[in-house]
Parts: structure tokens; C-alpha cells; sequence
């Protein structure tokens, strides 16, 4: 009898193999081909898909449609640490000038990328106003945690370059500035298209007082966090025992406790990034504290783009010429123009500007959106948003994964 179990496969024990054999593929394979650096995500999404297809026994990911919390919590302390760990890169905030590519994506590309996918939505999906604007919200962020090979070096390395500050810059700020549309997508659902019932309400709140509070308490939490490990007690310092998880751990009261002040966790977060930053800049923990928080980021990616990669069969079931019609207009045509525009005037040489157009990638962070919004209200066009939304982060990862290096070593010549 016992030999007759003796081969059994647990389900979980399989999933497991399956996982760790993905990611050393993922990250092994591409330098059979190429020096550069392994375009990792979309091979994880790209074998996560494959595995599910071929694999007997495997378990199914669990419905984002019908099961969203679990994609909610780990996209969101995904999100959470990628967002740190991007506010810790920057070395210097001065000169100020430096800032203004960034600015110029924040305020004019993403508004203008809102709009467009709106549009879309409405006119090529026959989404609801309402879905419309919440899709629009939700793939409006560029993604810090698969644009890593996009974004500047860790702590204390330099390369600043423009291009690299603009987009590392932009990922760390817009998802948090995300938010207010999403918000207003639920509302438009909620209430329907009356402005005049809910618009000030709205601004005022979710605009003006959430990111407000998100920036002024992530700055602060990173000073105190600061004065924690470097100046408390001065003779002992924290931050020369090398431990990483106190100051995750500060991460962490830092997000929760700007959720319940109603203010933006995820500006709180990369605000607290950029703060702790300044104070003891030269001290070696600021490059440990990075490359700790890089490697959680990296473990939890690797899990969420696999799982995704195992859901994409169970979606394309009702994938329809509509979802790729919108799928593929943001990525080749709506980001890169509206990047485009809002550059125009800007000191980037035409090269390096229609770098950062291209380059804004989606990923995690539409994932957490969408499934916020799944578990806080019914969703008329739901299946819709999440095909959308897959799909175009796995056309995002793979049209920028695998064309990222060379853009990268052409802005370095």
C-alpha cells in the first residue's frame, strides 16, 4: 500500500518546484543569448503561462475576478518597498531644474494618458464612463518595480543621468498620484457622471488633503526613522548594526499609519524614501537598507508575475480584438505621445526624450488598482478590466523588457 503513494505529488510541493524552476530559467536563459542584463519579467510571465497550459496537477492562481485580496496584499507591499527603495536611489534633490522632466510627466503626460484610455475605453471597449475612467486610473502609473533596468543606480553610485532620474522619478510619484482617479472612477460608478454633487468633495479630499498628508508624513517618517538609526543613541547607532528589517519595519508603520490619517500611503512611502536619504547620505546603510529592500521587491515581483503568467490562459477565454486594440494603443501609441508632448520644450535631447516616452512601463501597481477597486465595489464591465489590464502588462513587459538594454547603452554613448 505504501508503495502505491510513495510517488504522490502535493500540489503545493509541485507549485513550488514549478515556481523555483521559472525564476532560474527566467534569469539564466537570456544570457545564453546576451551580455546584457536578463529581461526576467517577461519570461516569468511567459513560462508561468506555459506552465499552467502544460503541466498536469498544477493549481490554477486564484481568480482576481472572483478572489481579489490576496493579489490586493501582495501587490501592495510589492508596491510598497519598490516605491522606498526608489526614493532611496536619489542622491541629490538639487539642483531643482532637475526635476522638471519629471514634473512635466507627472502633470501633463499622465493627465493626458487618463484622458486618451478613457476615450478608448468608451469608444473601442463599449466599457461603461465609469469602468473607462477606472481603467484609465488604473494603467495610468508607470511601474517601479518592473523598471529597474530603467531607473538610476542604488545609493552612493552617481549615474544620474537624465534620462534614468526623469523615469525612476516618475515611477516613484505617480502611483501615488494614481489615486485620486481611481477614486474618481468609483465614484463615477457609485453616483454616475454628476460633478456638481461630488466634484469638490472629491478635490478637496482625495486630490488637495490625501496628498498632502501622504507627502508631509512620509518626509516626516523619514526623519524620525533617520534620527532612529543614526543619532539615537549617537555612541551605538542602529544603522551599524546592518539589519535591514527595522527599517522595513518603519516602512511599514510609515504606510499604515498615512492610511489611517486618509492620506496616500504609496506617496508616504517614497516620500520617506527620499527623506531618510538626506540624513547621514555617506553612511554605508543607506546602500545595504537598498539593496535588502531590492531584494524583497524582487522575490515578491517574481510570484506576483508568475501567477500572472498562470492566470492569462483562464483570461484569454473571453479575450476579445478590443482588449488588444487598447492593450497595444497605450503602450506604442498613447504613453509614448503624450511623453512626448509633455517634454516638448524641455532641455532632453530628442533621443533621450523619446526614451523616456517610450519607457513607461506597466506593471504592479495596476495590478494592486484594480484589485482595490474589485474588493471595494461591483464592477459592471469587470472581466474586461482585468483582461485589459493583464494583457497590457505582459505586452509592456515584453516590448520593454526585451528592448530596454540596447535603449540603455545608447543613452549612455
Amino acid at each position: 500500500m505504501e508503495s502505491d503513494t510513495f510517488f504522490t505529488f502535493s500540489a503545493y510541493h509541485l507549485t513550488l518546484a514549478v515556481v523555483g524552476c521559472i525564476v532560474i530559467l527566467s534569469r539564466w536563459l537570456p544570457r545564453l543569448i546576451s551580455p546584457r542584463e536578463p529581461a526576467a519579467a517577461p519570461l516569468m510571465i511567459l513560462l508561468g503561462g506555459v506552465a499552467a497550459l502544460t503541466i498536469p496537477g498544477l493549481p490554477s492562481p486564484p481568480d482576481p475576478r472572483t478572489v481579489p485580496l490576496l493579489w490586493e496584499v501582495m501587490a501592495e507591499i510589492t508596491v510598497i518597498v519598490a516605491l522606498f527603495a526608489a526614493g532611496m536611489r536619489v542622491d541629490s534633490l538639487w539642483p531643482l531644474r532637475k526635476w522638471r522632466s519629471t514634473a512635466r510627466l507627472l502633470l501633463i503626460a499622465m493627465p493626458l494618458t487618463i484622458v486618451a484610455v478613457a476615450l478608448l475605453g468608451v469608444v473601442v471597449g463599449g466599457l461603461t464612463f465609469g469602468g473607462a475612467v477606472l481603467l484609465a486610473a488604473v494603467l495610468a502609473p508607470t511601474d517601479p518595480v518592473l523598471a529597474a533596468d530603467v531607473q538610476i543606480a542604488p545609493p552612493q553610485e552617481g549615474q544620474e543621468h537624465p534620462v534614468r532620474f526623469a523615469l525612476t522619478t516618475e515611477a516613484a510619484l505617480n502611483d501615488g498620484l494614481a489615486f485620486p482617479f481611481v477614486y474618481l472612477g468609483l465614484i463615477v460608478i457609485a453616483q454616475g457622471l454628476a460633478p456638481g454633487e461630488w466634484g469638490l468633495r472629491w478635490f478637496l479630499e482625495d486630490v488637495i488633503y490625501r496628498i498632502f498628508v501622504g507627502a508631509v508624513m512620509g518626509w516626516a517618517g523619514g526623519w524620525l526613522l533617520g534620527q532612529i538609526l543614526f543619532n539615537l543613541p549617537k555612541n551605538t547607532k542602529l544603522a551599524d548594526t546592518g539589519s535591514g528589517v527595522i527599517a522595513i519595519a518603519g516602512v511599514f508603520l510609515c504606510y499604515g499609519s498615512t492610511e489611517m490619517a486618509e492620506g496616500y500611503g504609496f506617496i508616504a512611502v517614497a516620500a520617506m524614501g527620499l527623506s531618510l536619504r538626506r540624513i547621514e547620505s555617506e553612511h554605508r546603510y543607506h546602500r545595504h537598507l537598498h539593496d535588502f529592500s531590492e531584494s524583497i521587491e524582487h522575490a515578491l515581483t517574481a510570484l506576483l508575475l508568475i501567477a500572472l503568467g498562470g492566470l492569462l490562459p483562464v483570461l484569454a477565454a473571453d479575450l476579445t480584438w478590443s482588449h488588444v486594440a487598447i492593450a497595444v494603443l497605450l503602450i506604442v501609441v498613447l504613453r509614448p505621445l503624450a511623453g512626448w508632448i509633455s517634454l516638448t520644450g524641455s532641455n532632453l535631447p530628442r533621443s533621450d526624450r523619446a526614451v523616456v516616452a517610450v519607457y513607461g512601463v506597466r506593471g504592479i501597481g495596476s495590478i494592486y488598482y484594480l484589485a482595490f477597486a474589485t474588493s471595494q465595489i461591483e464592477l459592471d464591465n469587470l472581466s474586461d478590466l482585468w483582461i485589459i489590464t493583464a494583457l497590457t502588462i505582459f505586452l509592456s513587459t515584453v516590448l520593454h523588457g526585451f528592448s530596454v538594454g540596447w535603449s540603455m547603452e545608447k543613452i549612455g554613448r
